[in-house]
């Protein structure tokens, strides 16, 4: 590993560990979107290998946001679930078949929500973001 590797990866730990919920969420939202448009373009070139790493790590990244959501705590959580649920399906399906239709539409769901965490992290204010990441249904 090379110094600039390793400065890196120290940086992004420290980010983590420093993280609010909300922000942890988002984080995770950003890496999910990033790792099926990386799956997408190695399926679209026939890099089959590549693109199993990538839907692997997103498969994994929606297991967390599943089990972090604490569906006992907001209404629309039940409905979140159901989606965490349908777009684990569709990245094994994708996988499996090496169907890039099936990563595109994993992408269609995954994106908006993106999009919604971050509006809702720039409405919590930093002082009490560890509170509200709890109101929102996260761990």
């Amino acid at each position: 590993m090379t110094t600039q590797t390793a400065q890196l990866a120290q940086y992004n730990r420290n980010a983590i560990l420093s993280a609010t919920p909300t922000q942890l969420v988002t984080m995770l939202y950003d890496r999910l979107v990033l790792d099926l448009k990386r799956a997408e373009a190695a399926q679209d070139e026939e890099r089959w290998a590549d693109a199993h790493e990538q839907l692997l790590h997103a498969q994994d990244i929606v297991a967390e946001l599943s089990s972090s959501l604490k569906i006992e705590v907001w209404d629309g959580a039940s409905g979140l679930f159901a989606i965490y649920v349908y777009v684990h399906q569709a990245l094994v399906d994708a996988n499996i078949h090496r169907n890039i239709a099936r990563t595109r539409e994993a992408i269609g769901l995954i994106e908006p929500l993106c999009a919604s965490w971050h509006q809702a992290a720039q409405l919590i204010p930093a002082h009490g973001a560890v509170a509200a990441g709890g109101s929102l249904g996260v761990a």
